[in-house]
């Protein structure tokens, strides 16, 4: 079988379109014929073995856990091992596989059938694809946040993966929202509902005296001192992205923080993959919350599909689309 692999960390030209084994389930896994994967930030981030607590989980001085990207991943059941009951071949499923092997950058993969999902029969495998780890970073987030109705939230790299997710689940909720990212990615930041946008080029929203009762932040390139500035008292931030050190810092000090008399949260996401799946899939049947694919690329050109994304110029979602329907 065709598969996209890397033995190494590096950029993406390090990755390597070539013939692999197929692999063989075991008694609890399945196997499936994958039809389409996406992009995630981890992604770029384990091809380049940056945070160094991914080279503690996958390896310190070169990849040994696994040998392919793409976690997020849509497909047809081929084959299930013997102590599997939730599926049968031909079944469509998709899911994050962050939690064990990755591998979707492949004609056929291997799965711990509990990581899986019945893909809705109403939604491509292209869209199926683009939602586990972004729409659950999305939602988890402002779940954690305390999302209700009618709140003033701020979602902080609007025009991405997490963020355009984010966008229609919080417009869903019925909130006020702020959608903050590049000059080029407004103009779909604005399609997606913002009530108000700020172009982050031009404008620092921790300083123009606006405050929020929630801040999700898909980017964090600011200071503590910055973001407890722009929240209302009570209010919210959780952090699901971006610098290392800040999340590092609101691990240790947010607790502490949320201690003063304003009682504003800083809060780390600590992701949980495929929790809440069911949640997006009843926002998608109807129609509130649909994955924002900029641009499909095809099994070969994956290397390219991640160069692209390091420059910053996806809005919303690469998909890889390694079989057709």
């Amino acid at each position: 079988m065709k598969a996209v692999i890397f033995s190494k960390y590096g950029t993406p030209a390090d990755l390597k379109f070539t013939e692999v084994a197929r692999p063989t389930p075991q008694d609890h896994e399945v196997l499936v014929e994958v039809h389409a994967a996406s992009v995630n930030s981890w992604d770029w981030e384990l091809l380049h073995g940056t945070p160094f607590a991914n080279r503690l989980g996958f390896g310190l001085f070169r990849p040994t856990k696994i040998n392919s990207l793409g976690c997020d991943i849509a497909g047809r059941v081929v084959a299930v091992g013997k102590d599997v009951t939730r599926f049968k071949p031909s079944d469509e499923v998709y899911g994050d596989l962050s939690a064990d092997g990755w591998g979707g950058y492949a004609e056929y993969l291997r799965a711990d059938a509990q990581l899986l999902m019945h893909k809705p029969a109403g939604m491509t495998f292209e869209q199926a694809a683009a939602i586990p780890q972004a729409a659950l970073l999305a939602w988890q987030g402002l779940h954690k946040g305390g999302l209700r109705s009618g709140q003033q939230v701020l979602i902080n790299g609007a025009g991405g993966g997490v963020g355009s997710f984010a966008m229609q689940i919080a417009k869903a909720q019925s909130a006020e929202v702020t959608g903050v990212d590049s000059t080029a990615k407004l103009e779909l930041v604005r399609r997606l509902g913002a009530d108000h946008v700020v172009d982050y080029t031009r404008e620092d929203f921790t300083r123009d005296g606006q405050q929020y009762d929630l801040i999700l932040d898909a980017q964090a390139h600011h200071s503590i001192s910055d973001y407890r500035r722009s929240l209302k008292p009570g209010g919210s931030y959780v952090i699901v992205g971006g610098s290392m050190t800040l999340i590092l810092t609101i691990m240790l000090l947010g607790p502490l923080l949320s201690r003063f008399d304003d009682k504003k949260k800083m809060m780390v996401l600590l992701h949980k993959a495929n929790d809440g799946l069911d949640v997006i899939e009843a926002l998608f049947a109807t129609g509130k919350v649909v994955p924002v694919i900029d641009r499909i690329y095809p099994l070969h050109e994956v290397a390219q599909a991640l160069a692209d994304f390091g420059a910053g110029k996806v809005k919303g979602k690469y998909v890889i689309r390694v079989k057709d329907a």
